[in-house]
């Protein structure tokens, strides 16, 4: 059985500058909790830390890009300085890039890897040898139903996100007994802002921030289906339902499921769709 979050949790958030990384700081500040967040957008970082502290967190904010370990394992630091360790790691940073295998550009596939995949994996470096050596921690990667479902023309996102998965299942079976407790997070679309960064052409990102600004789950709702899964120590959160039902399906129909998914990303009406027409 899984423990409960101590009172005031020491808690550390990558991208905690905009979106869900806000949103997950704020609803850890109202706990009380004291918080390191960092993002590479100051001017983002230091509006989070603003209300989080009016929720009730004690806020150290620091510039952080996760793509170099150096810069996390400083964070890592900075929490043992502040707070003497971490209770809660929230591995958020991330970004997007969509379009075709063999179109998408090698320079954009590293972008994406080194931030959503290696982002993630510094993170869990950094911080889960300290978990460990205190003998209880909680680590919230932030993946993706992408990570799960692998739809056409989200390459270089799926296979970040099925990485943060899989890691996160090496993690689970490696800190089985720990008190250390991996979960990943896997929602479908919601109201961030993700799409703003996103690179991809012009169609596909009009189709993204429709997808994503017409979703009925605010980052909020997330937050909260999260911090629930990752205190009762569940290894996958997928907090919508048709997340749930097309994870379901996958596992159900497995090649299937694909052949299904190609067929309809053929049909005229989807591509029509995709292009933005």
């Amino acid at each position: 059985m899984a423990q409960t979050f101590p009172s005031r949790p020491r808690a550390a958030v990558t991208g905690a500058a905009s979106g869900f990384g806000r949103a997950i700081s704020l609803r850890l500040a109202a706990r009380g909790a004291r918080l390191v967040l960092s993002d590479v957008d100051e001017a983002g970082l230091e509006e989070t830390a603003k209300l989080a502290r009016a929720e009730g967190g004690e806020v150290v904010t620091m510039i952080c890009d996760v793509r170099d370990p150096e810069q996390v394992e400083a964070v890592a630091a900075r929490a043992d300085e502040a707070f003497d360790g971490t209770d809660i790691l929230v591995n958020n940073a991330g970004v997007a890039v969509a379009g075709a295998v063999g179109v998408v550009s090698l320079e954009d596939w590293r972008w994406q890897i080194d931030i959503n995949l290696y982002g993630v994996i510094h993170g869990c470096h950094a911080f889960v040898p300290r978990m460990r050596k205190q003998g209880h921690g909680w680590v919230l990667n932030v993946a993706s139903a992408a990570g799960l479902l692998s739809a056409p023309m989200m390459g270089p996102y799926n296979v970040t996100k099925a990485g943060v998965v899989a890691l996160s299942e090496t993690l689970y079976g490696e800190l089985d007994g720990t008190g250390v407790h991996v979960t990943a997070l896997c929602p479908t679309f919601f109201r961030t802002r993700i799409h703003e960064s996103a690179r991809a052409d012009e169609a596909l990102r009009a189709q993204t921030e429709k997808l994503v600004t017409k979703s009925k789950w605010t980052a909020e709702a997330v937050a909260d289906v999260a911090l629930r899964g990752l205190e009762r120590g569940d290894l996958y959160v997928v907090p919508q339902a048709d997340g749930k039902v097309m994870w379901r399906a996958k596992r159900l129909l497995g090649q299937g499921f694909h052949d299904f998914v190609g067929k309809m990303t053929r049909s005229p009406r989807i591509s029509k769709w995709l292009s933005g027409r």
